[in-house]
């Protein structure tokens, strides 16, 4: 008999940032394995081009327009969500922008610390309220899974402000697990490694990096959106249903070496 936890039929998944790279891995991943798909992003040509994919894997998909660090379009987001599909289940926090520049910390205009906070962490914090709300609310649990950073837990020069939301993200997370976790509700964060995505491309195409970081990863290539469907359809699922408020480093080995 077939191993039945990982089917997730009958489930819906919010995911945000969830029109490319590792977002977009998700979303192919929970649809592939059952659930019917939100996915949020600021450009609605990728979010129409992403809900192709879920309506050819033959789930029900909402995209929305949704810029997660204005708290008025996260709670009007949420509320069309619940409307077209009557539940959440997993809402997966991945909406996130990286800095601007290598700019020295001690050089940093307060105006780029704030444009990364209020998307990195400002974002992940209104989208989990409303989840948590609506999750408590239902009684039925849930689970939430908010996309950190290996820059959470290593030195990221002239990148202090991404670090921090993304270590932030963490400690948001297990704070999460233990207040919810009577309500059925667990929580986790994913820290990716060096990721091929639209976000990581200026970094990952230039040959001196490249060069440089690739003898760094013992997997010797860069990941990809798919590596993530793995990770999340075992969080989504009754398979994880007693895990909760763990750190899941997904990095080809990078943080290893």
């Amino acid at each position: 008999m077939t191993y039945q936890p990982f089917d997730l039929t009958g489930k819906v998944a919010l995911v945000t940032g969830g029109n490319g790279g590792i977002g977009l891995g998700f979303v192919q991943a929970l649809a592939a394995a059952g659930a019917d798909i939100a996915l949020w992003g600021t450009n609605a040509e990728k979010n129409a081009a992403a809900a192709e994919i879920v309506k050819a894997a033959g789930r029900r998909v909402l995209a929305l327009t949704c810029d997660v660090g204005e708290e008025a379009q996260v709670v009007d987001a949420f509320a069309r969500t619940v409307d077209t599909f009557g539940r959440v289940d997993g809402c997966f926090a991945n909406a996130g922008v990286s800095g601007r520049g290598a700019v020295a910390f001690r050089d940093m205009p307060a105006e780029e610390w704030r444009r990364v906070m209020r998307v990195n962490l400002d974002g992940v914090f209104f989208t989990f309220r409303e989840a948590a709300r609506h999750m408590v609310e239902r009684g039925e649990g849930g689970v939430l899974v908010g996309t950190a950073s290996l820059a959470a837990i290593e030195g990221a020069p002239r990148a202090e402000h991404y670090a921090a939301t993304k270590g932030a993200v963490i400690s948001m997370v297990r704070s999460l697990a233990v207040e919810h976790a009577r309500h059925g509700i667990r929580a986790h964060s994913v820290l990716p490694g060096w990721i091929a995505t639209d976000m990581t491309a200026r970094k990952t195409n230039d040959t001196r990096f490249h060069d440089a970081v690739m003898p760094r990863i013992p997997m010797r290539r860069w990941g990809t959106g798919d590596d993530f469907g793995g990770i999340a359809v075992y969080l989504m699922s009754d398979a994880s249903r007693y895990h909760t408020g763990d750190t899941f480093v997904i990095d080809g080995g990078y943080s290893l070496f």
